[in-house]
């Protein structure tokens, strides 16, 4: 069953992620299911830690990107998702390579949702797991 209550493409995802955190660090959305959203990130000069591997916070901004986005179109028109809570168990290194991440909600609620995020490198070994909670804000008459 789809669960977007707006209209949603990767086209679109790309559009309103221009001039973002997402876009500087070069995070590219790849596929829209009717229950999940996979984007990716690259590990390079921009997003490698001083050691060389792939920095566990832009590991969370793909998660933050991905569950962010999914939870705003699981929403109805003019209700808003705005996130409560993120955590990340970082499980494996990257060094080179992309790190490609899908979202698939675990709980859609009025008032909040939760989304978990699985992170893979390029030999689909686990690198990071993380959740995120969102709140559900509803629109302001008036």
């Amino acid at each position: 069953m789809r669960l977007w209550q707006q209209p949603i493409s990767v086209a679109e995802l790309t559009r309103i992620s221009l001039d973002t955190a997402a876009s500087h660090l070069g995070i590219e959305f790849l596929e829209v299911g009717d229950d999940f959203i996979t984007a990716r990130v690259p590990v390079d000069a921009r997003t490698r830690q001083p050691f060389g591997l792939l920095h566990g916070g832009v590991s969370v901004v793909l998660a933050e990107t991905l569950g962010s986005v999914a939870a705003n179109y699981a929403c109805p028109a003019g209700h808003q998702a705005v996130g409560l809570d993120i955590n990340a168990n970082h499980l494996r290194g990257a060094k080179s390579g992309w790190v490609t991440g899908t979202t698939r909600p675990v709980h859609i609620g009025r008032s909040t949702q939760v989304w978990q995020i699985d992170m893979v490198n390029d030999a689909g070994e686990a690198t990071c797991v993380s959740r995120i909670t969102m709140a559900i804000l509803v629109p302001r008459s008036g």
